[in-house]
C-alpha cells in the first residue's frame, strides 16, 4: 500500500478532556479524539518534549494518525481494565477505529526503551485515513535528520533515534501528511519506537502487536487483586490504573503529572510545570495503593524517598525530579503560545525551594499506613523517617508556603494540621520500632503545643469553623482533611462546623468547591473548582457518619470525569471544562480515597 501526500486544513484546538492517556511507566502521551498524538516527552516524562502541540502550537509537533474526511459520530473506550485505548469513528458507510497503546513491560528482553502501537481498522467498507507523524525536538522544535531505509523511517538529533514501521509498508515522510485507505481486510499498523544513548531496536509490528496484546493481559491480572466488592469499582480501577501508568518505574516515584502549562485559567498566567515528584502527592497516591493491597507500590516509594532525599536529609523537599535531583529552575519558553494562548509555557519550577510543612505529614502517615499493613520499616528508612519528625518538632512554629504554594509565607492552619500529624504518625510509628526515650517526649511535647496553639489561634468561634491562617476570615478546603487526623473527635462541633462552613462558602456550585476564595494567591487572573477537594469532602463526610451525603456526592463528581474516566486538576464551574495540568494524580487519588471511606463509613 503506498500513501499519497495530502494538504490537510488546520486542526482545530481541542478540549483538554477530549485527549485519551497513553502511558508505559516512564513516559506518556495525550491523543486528541481525533487520533492526534499531540503530547509526548522522551525518554522520560520530564524530557524534551517530542510532541509538543498542545502547547507549543504547530510548530511543535504531532502524531496523527485518524480519519481524512469529515466524521458523522465518534465513541472512545479503553480496554476492560487495560491502558490499550480505541477510538471509533463513523466516516459515511464505514467505521475506522485506532486502536494503540505504549508497551509498558519491556525488561529483560531486547526491546526500545519507548513502544509505541497503533492499527487503523476499517469496517463496513474502504475508508480514507491519514497518517502525520511530524517530530520536532525540544524546546526549539528541531527537526529530525532523516533516514528514509527500506524497512523504516528514522529520525536522528544526536544520541536520540525514533523510528516509525508500518505494515503494509508505506511511504511517510516527516511533517507531510499522507492519505491511505483502510480496507477492512487489511488492517494498518504503525509502530514507533525511540532510543536515547542506545542502540536503536526495530520491531516487526506484527510482533509489536503481539506485545501490547501481553501488555494489555498484564494490566488485566494487576487489575484482578483490587477488591470485588469496593463502592464505584470500576471508577476506582480506572483511577489506579492512571496512576500506575504516570508511576515512573525505574524509580516508583509518581509524576504530578505528565504535561506542563496547562492553563488553570485559560489566556491567564497560571500555567506550571507539573512533570516532576511531589512527595505530599506521592504520599496520598501511596496510600490509596495501600489501601488496596498494592503495597509494591509503596515499598517502592519509600526506597525511592530514601535515595531522594538523601543529599537534604533531614529537610523534605517540596518537590523533585523522577531521579530524585533538583528541580530545574523555572524558565519561560519564548515563543511558544500555550494552550488556547496561555502563555508563557513553563519548564522548571519556582516551588521547589518552598519550606512546605504539610508535606512532612503526608509522607510520615504514609510510612504509618504502611506500617500498620503489617510491612516494618528498613532501619534507614525510620532513621530518615525520625529526621524528618525532628524536623516538625523544631520548625512547626514557622510560618510556611502551604499546601497551595502561595508566595507570601504564613501561619497555614492546614499546615500546623499536618505537622501534628507526622508527630503524631511518627509516634505511633516507634510503638513497633526503636525510639530514645528523649526523641519520644520531645515529639509529643511538640505535637500536643501544636494542637494547643492551633485550637487556640486557628478557630474562628463566630464561623465555627478553622480557617485559613491565624488571623484570616478566609477558609481553605485542606482543611477537609481534619476528620481523618483523630486530633479532634470526628463528632467535634469543630470538625463538623469545619466541613459545613467549607462546603457552604467555598462552594462552586453543585458538588464543586474553590480550594480557597478564589482571588486570595497573589496571582492575577481567576481560580476554577478544585476537584481534589470535592473528593476530600466526600472522605470528610463519611467519616463523620454521613454516608448517604457522600455517596450522593461522590456520584455527582464521576459525573465530571471524562468520558475515559479522567480528571484534570481543575473544572471550570460554568463549562464543566477541565483546566490545569492533565490527568492529575491527585485527583485520582483523591477520588479512590474517596471510594475507600464509602467502603468504611459506619453506615445509617
Amino acid at each position: 500500500m503506498s500513501g499519497e501526500p495530502l494538504v490537510t486544513r488546520p486542526r482545530s484546538p481541542m478540549r483538554i478532556e477530549d485527549y485519551g492517556l497513553l502511558g508505559d511507566t516512564r513516559t506518556a502521551a495525550l491523543v486528541a479524539a481525533d487520533g492526534g498524538i499531540d503530547w509526548l516527552c522522551v525518554p522520560r516524562f520530564d524530557g524534551e518534549p517530542l510532541f509538543g502541540r498542545l502547547v507549543g502550537g504547530s510548530e511543535a509537533g504531532t502524531f496523527r494518525v485518524g480519519p481524512a474526511g469529515p466524521v458523522t459520530a465518534v465513541e472512545r473506550r479503553y480496554r476492560q481494565h487495560s491502558a490499550t485505548l480505541e477510538t471509533t469513528w463513523t466516516v459515511g458507510s464505514g467505521r475506522l477505529s485506532l486502536t494503540e497503546g505504549m508497551v509498558a513491560e519491556v525488561g529483560g528482553r531486547l526491546l526500545p526503551g519507548t513502544l509505541l502501537v497503533r492499527r487503523l481498522s476499517a469496517e463496513g467498507a474502504p475508508v480514507a485515513a491519514v497518517i502525520e507523524f511530524d517530530p520536532r525536538l525540544g524546546v526549539r522544535h528541531r527537526r529530525p535528520r532523516v533516514d528514509q531505509r527500506s524497512w523504516a523511517l528514522v529520525c536522528q538529533w544526536g544520541s536520540l533515534a525514533v523510528s516509525l514501521r508500518c505494515s503494509p509498508e508505506l511511504t511517510v515522510e516527516p511533517g507531510r501528511p499522507t492519505t491511505i485507505t483502510v480496507t477492512p481486510d487489511r488492517p494498518v499498523t504503525l509502530v514507533m519506537a525511540v532510543a536515547d544513548r542506545e542502540p536503536l531496536v526495530h520491531i516487526e509490528p506484527e510482533a509489536a502487536w503481539a506485545l501490547l496484546g501481553e501488555d494489555e493481559e498484564r494490566w488485566r491480572e494487576w487489575t484482578a487483586g483490587i477488591d470485588e466488592s469496593l463502592p464505584f469499582r470500576e471508577h476506582v480501577v480506572r483511577s489506579l490504573l492512571t496512576m500506575r501508568l504516570l508511576t515512573y518505574s525505574p524509580s516508583r516515584s509518581p509524576v504530578a503529572a505528565p504535561t506542563t502549562s496547562l492553563p488553570e485559567d485559560p489566556g491567564g498566567v497560571r500555567n506550571w510545570d507539573y512533570r516532576y515528584v511531589w512527595p505530599r502527592d506521592a504520599s496520598i497516591s501511596v496510600s490509596a495503593f495501600l489501601s488496596v493491597g498494592k503495597a509494591d507500590e509503596a515499598r517502592g516509594f519509600l526506597a525511592w524517598l530514601l535515595h531522594a532525599s538523601r543529599l537534604q536529609r533531614p529537610r523534605l523537599p517540596a518537590l523533585l525530579t523522577l531521579h530524585g535531583r533538583h528541580v530545574p529552575a523555572e524558565r519561560e519558553l519564548p515563543g511558544w503560545p500555550g494552550y488556547l494562548d496561555s502563555a508563557p509555557v513553563r519548564m522548571g519550577n519556582g516551588a521547589a525551594g518552598q519550606h512546605q510543612l504539610d508535606g512532612y505529614g503526608w509522607v510520615i502517615d504514609a510510612a504509618w499506613a504502611f506500617a500498620q499493613a503489617g510491612h516494618r520499616l528498613y532501619s534507614e528508612t525510620w532513621r530518615a523517617v525520625r529526621g524528618f519528625a525532628d524536623v516538625v518538632a523544631r520548625c512547626w512554629p514557622e510560618p510556611d508556603a502551604g499546601i497551595w504554594e502561595v508566595r507570601e509565607p504564613a501561619h497555614h492552619v492546614h499546615s500546623k494540621l499536618m505537622g501534628w500529624l507526622a508527630l503524631d504518625r511518627a509516634l505511633r510509628i516507634a510503638e513497633t520500632h526503636p525510639l530514645p526515650d528523649r526523641q519520644r517526649r520531645r515529639w509529643r511535647t511538640a505535637r500536643d503545643a501544636i494542637a494547643a496553639e492551633v485550637r487556640t489561634r486557628g478557630f474562628d468561634p463566630e464561623m465555627v469553623s478553622y480557617v485559613r491562617s491565624y488571623g484570616s476570615e478566609d477558609l481553605d478546603a485542606a482543611l477537609l482533611a481534619l476528620p481523618l487526623l483523630d486530633m479532634d473527635d470526628i463528632d467535634s462541633p469543630r470538625v463538623r462546623g469545619t466541613i459545613d462552613a467549607i462546603r457552604a462558602r467555598l462552594s462552586a456550585g453543585g458538588p464543586l468547591l474553590y480550594r480557597y476564595p478564589p482571588g486570595r494567591d497573589g496571582f492575577p487572573g481567576s481560580e476554577a473548582a478544585f476537584l481534589p477537594c470535592s473528593f476530600w469532602l466526600v472522605q470528610a463526610l463519611a467519616r463523620t457518619g454521613r454516608h448517604r451525603e457522600a455517596v450522593e456526592l461522590f456520584e455527582a463528581m464521576v459525573g465530571y470525569g471524562t468520558p475515559l474516566g479522567l480528571y484534570a486538576e481543575e473544572l471550570d464551574p460554568a463549562t464543566g471544562a477541565h483546566l490545569g495540568n492533565y490527568p492529575q494524580t491527585l485527583t485520582h487519588a483523591a477520588l479512590v480515597q474517596a471510594a475507600l471511606a464509602i467502603r468504611d463509613a459506619p453506615r445509617p
